[in-house]
């Protein structure tokens, strides 16, 4: 493990903590300052195409097949990120898959609560396939709450009888809002997401209603049928028993599920990835597991 890089960052972030007592706007242009400075992957071409209710970033690179998508969901709590605060992820899965990376938008809460960021996630799906794309060569990958639009979305495809996309991939995906897992209490030291700050943010996205509704969370769904899936997760996370229990889960249903425990990883370090060196790996193996899962085609050019 990279110790002096690891520390390195969270010294860094402690240094700049959230604005007290503000609005969600200001918590949003705290969030993207934050990650404006850090470098995105050489060679990227960013195009905002209309893809869903807010759009999104679609990223290609020279060599990019044009056939094959990764529909790429950030996280944030549902309350804050962007295609544009994730960007280094996003960018390097372009590099690392060899396929289009859309970087979708989505609504956010407390304006927008739940199940609006789950709508606009499956209408995102919708517009690929609509565009023409073969599910068998998109896959579909989140982070954190993004994770669980991800899940989400395969899991309403399968219900809605539609195709379902040929892999997931879920970075320390944000599943268990009932906060049942037992890391949820006993990873009391855990950095950046902390179990206050992820009771907010169910809070201000589920408020009152049922943290276990399928609407919010795809955590107690069945998963029969769904793609193969790798899950990555850190050791030193409070959701780290989501991603233990979700692989249990899809395995019992017979899908092919790989989970990865980054050891001594905090919460979405790939955010991190060209300062922290298990970032980029992580960013790597993603996107080698979707380089070798989807079908390529012929090639294609997206309607924008």
């Amino acid at each position: 493990m990279s110790k002096a890089q690891l520390d390195f960052i969270l010294n860094i972030s402690a240094q700049n903590p959230p604005p007290k007592n503000a609005s969600p706007a200001m918590m949003r242009e705290w969030f993207e300052g934050i990650n404006a400075e850090t470098p995105i992957a050489d060679g990227s071409m960013i195009e905002r195409v209309p893809a869903g209710p807010c759009g999104g970033d679609l990223i290609r690179r020279d060599e990019t097949d044009e056939s094959r998508l990764v529909i790429y969901y950030h996280g944030g709590g549902f309350f804050f990120g962007s295609s544009r605060s994730h960007r280094v992820i996003a960018t390097h899965l372009a590099r690392t898959s060899g396929a289009a990376v859309l970087a979708a938008d989505y609504r956010l809460a407390p304006e927008n609560p739940a199940p609006a960021a789950h709508d606009d996630a499956f209408a995102v799906y919708k517009w690929a396939l609509a565009q023409g794309y073969d599910p068998a060569a998109i896959a579909l990958i989140g982070d954190s709450a993004g994770g669980n639009l991800a899940l989400s979305v395969a899991v309403r495809a399968k219900k809605e009888g539609l195709p379902p996309p040929d892999a997931l991939v879920l970075m320390s995906p944000a599943l268990d809002l009932a906060g049942e897992g037992d890391s949820h209490h006993s990873v009391t030291d855990a950095p950046l997401l902390t179990p206050q700050l992820m009771e907010l943010f169910t809070m201000v996205y589920v408020g009152s209603g049922d943290r276990k509704s399928e609407m919010v969370t795809p955590f107690y769904s069945d998963f029969t049928g769904l793609p193969p899936t790798l899950v990555q997760i850190g050791s030193w996370e409070i959701l780290r028993e989501d991603s233990v229990t979700v692989v249990e889960r899809l395995k019992a249903a017979g899908v092919s599920a790989e989970l990865n425990i980054f050891e001594g990883m905090v919460h979405s370090w790939q955010l991190f990835a060209p300062m922290l060196d298990e970032g980029m790996q992580s960013i790597e193996e993603a996107g080698g597991f979707l380089r070798n899962r989807l079908r390529s085609s012929m090639k294609r050019e997206v309607a924008v």
